[in-house]
């Protein structure tokens, strides 16, 4: 894809774009996604295989187990753990997606690291945007998809433009909650089809208490390791979906392709912040 082919896209253009990308650069998405999911699958792995029970934390909260603070505290460290692989893959991604947006070349390494700088930053808006999420949920399901469709592009903004992500989102998104809404249903989709074709063999041999105590640790195990190759090969198409449509609500409402076309250095500024300097 051309650096400058920055132009208004359809929902379908969005799509198409999102898996172009993702097939002709495979290797650094899925290597962006993979590195941080890695590190989740590992810890995943060292709780089931040495654990005193059968690795399911949630579980042997809920039956008891001989130490729940224990158990509590490691199902605390391991949201944390996940936590930070999603700020990485989603901002890694979306570092990656600018990059290639401007006729640029970029690295697993350099995507990831490039991230570091703004980590603490991401993570107060990810608390926020789950907070708002839940929030809204307590009313009911659909105010809580609502706000998840006009929250979609809150983590890019943040990232890009370092400023006032919440209202960005909020503008960016007015009138388009329908393409956000396309591309969340998406990802759900792809994401629990490749969650039963990488993991149902192992769910069906948990089901029927398959080998006695060690081989239900052992398929326990690999379902884990199932489902998190489904996460490495799935979740990149929502990243890479979120950040070229982040990229096109910006050229649809504050002609972005035009301010980078006449002047690169005009497209630095991040329209209404007093020239407050972005990553791009």
């Amino acid at each position: 894809m051309n650096g400058l082919d920055l132009r208004p896209l359809s929902i379908g253009d969005i799509l198409d774009r999102t898996f172009s990308l993702y097939r002709r650069h495979f290797l650094l998405f899925v290597g962006i996604a993979g590195i941080p999911q890695l590190l989740l699958l590992a810890f995943s792995l060292g709780q089931t295989l040495f654990s005193w029970n059968s690795g399911d934390i949630l579980t042997g909260i809920l039956a008891g187990t001989r130490n729940i603070a224990v158990s509590a505290l490691v199902l605390l460290v391991y949201f944390i753990v996940a936590l930070f692989a999603y700020l990485y893959s989603q901002g890694g991604t979306t570092l990656a997606v600018s990059e290639l947006y401007l006729g640029r070349t970029t690295t697993i390494a350099e995507s990831l690291r490039n991230v570091s700088g703004d980590l603490w930053y991401l993570l107060g808006v990810a608390v926020l945007i789950g907070l708002a999420i839940i929030g809204a949920m307590i009313l009911l399901i659909v105010p809580g998809i609502y706000v998840a469709c006009r929250l979609l592009v809150c983590l890019p903004a943040a990232l890009i433009e370092k400023h006032d992500a919440f209202s960005r989102s909020f503008r960016l998104t007015k009138g388009f909650v329908g393409r956000a809404f396309v591309i969340l249903v998406l990802s759900v989709v792809l994401t629990y089809a490749a969650y039963l074709l990488l993991t149902m063999p192992a769910v069906i041999a948990l089901a029927v208490r398959a080998g006695g105590p060690s081989m239900i640790r052992f398929w326990t195990a690999m379902t884990q390791v199932g489902a998190s190759i489904g996460s490495i090969l799935v979740t990149p198409i929502l990243r890479i979906a979120t950040a070229v449509f982040y990229f096109d609500l910006r050229v649809r409402k504050e002609g972005f392709d035009l301010q980078f076309m006449m002047d690169p250095d005009a497209a630095r500024k991040v329209p209404g912040s007093s020239g407050i300097p972005s990553i791009l």
